[in-house]
């Protein structure tokens, strides 16, 4: 199975939905950076489960740091985080054994294993996500000590929209998300708010798109072709469950645009290069040039919903219909930013260490 990525920074994900914990291993960690632990649960709690907007599962994603640390510092070896599983109801699943669930792995991961863990999702389950931001929550520390930051929020939930940031000037301060709600905007955070809770109500879910800027990774990192930024970005990300779409800068409304519209000017700016526009989100050729890194990330409605639906029987070879027990979340695009926050933070620092990774370990 798949269940690790990056180059010179090699991340790990272990667990089930239902086993006993979940975790995350991630080597290749310059050494000497402290690690705010406190700071760091708090990242991570970001992502736990919201009053009425997402499943009634509670979980509290307490991190144990194994090892790799030494004093409060990395040390050079493999950090290891660890999360137990609590709430779980697995009698929940017990149907779904031989009636998969229509949009979720449990048909392919039976077409591939046979014999697997169905409750909740096994190893695909959306819960593997806590153990992303364990270890990217650690990453977004250590950006930090090199002046890169990430930052993330819901620009749309179902057909509502936050206000997007601004490309070219977009800073830090921009993700201080006026209320609970990761948006921008606190008109749009209510209205995201009704449309989950709406789709709720009728007993079905709702999709969205997070939007990220990697804000001050340097010019030059990444390579040509096939393994350069966007590469990168995009094929970490389609690691989170549920997303179905990624486009950097202007991208698919790019298509609609005439070369005069889409360039990007360059100019000085004491002393540096940058542009006037970043409708090249922040790449080109593969290769960063200095201007903030912006991306989109789609997700797919979550796909268990309580209405009845369509499916097969894989034991008696016919047709049925099957309704989803369980705890699920109406919609995934709230709990997800900080996902794409931490997949974006291992994945930048991770191209950080392929440029220079000797003159990262702290002296």
């Amino acid at each position: 199975m798949s269940s690790d990525f990056g180059k010179n920074l090699k991340v790990s994900v272990f667990g089930q939905s239902h086993s006993a914990a979940i975790g995350a291993v991630v080597d290749g960690l310059p050494a000497g950076y402290a690690v705010d632990t406190a700071q760091l649960q708090a990242f991570a709690d970001r992502r736990r489960a919201k009053d009425g907007l997402s499943t009634a599962r509670r979980e509290e994603d307490r991190i144990e740091i194994v090892s790799g640390l030494f004093e409060g510092k990395t040390c050079g070896a493999p950090l290891a985080l660890f999360i137990k599983n609590g709430d779980v109801r697995s009698s929940d699943y017990a149907e779904i054994d031989k009636r998969p669930r229509p949009s979720h792995a449990d048909y392919t991961s039976y077409a591939k294993y046979g014999w697997r863990d169905y409750r909740g999702g096994g190893h695909f389950s959306g819960r593997l996500t806590a153990a992303l931001c364990a270890a990217g929550g650690v990453a977004k520390q250590i950006l930090e000590n090199f002046g890169v930051f990430v930052g993330a929020h819901a620009l749309q939930i179902g057909k509502v929209k936050d206000a997007a940031f601004d490309p070219v000037r977009v800073r830090r301060e921009d993700f201080v998300y006026p209320t609970d709600f990761p948006a921008l905007s606190a008109e749009a955070a209510e209205r995201m708010k009704a449309e989950i809770l709406s789709a709720k109500s009728e007993c079905d879910s709702v999709g969205g798109v997070v939007e990220c800027a990697v804000i001050d990774l340097p010019a030059g990192l990444g390579e040509p072709m096939f393994d350069g930024v966007e590469n990168r970005f995009a094929a970490n990300l389609f690691g989170i469950p549920a997303v179905k779409g990624v486009e950097f800068g202007s991208g698919f409304a790019g298509a609609a645009l005439r070369g005069s519209e889409n360039n990007d000017a360059f100019y000085w700016d004491n002393g540096a290069v940058k542009t006037k526009t970043n409708n090249a989100g922040g790449v080109n050729g593969g290769i960063a040039n200095g201007m903030p890194v912006v991306f989109r990330a789609a997700f797919k409605p979550t796909a268990s919903i309580f209405r009845p639906q369509d499916t097969v029987d894989l034991e008696k070879e016919e047709n049925c219909s099957l309704l989803i027990r369980g705890r699920h979340d109406p919609c995934i695009v709230v709990r997800a930013v900080p996902v794409v926050e931490a997949v974006a933070c291992l994945t930048a620092l991770d191209l950080l260490l392929g440029a220079k990774k000797d003159a990262l370990n702290a002296k």
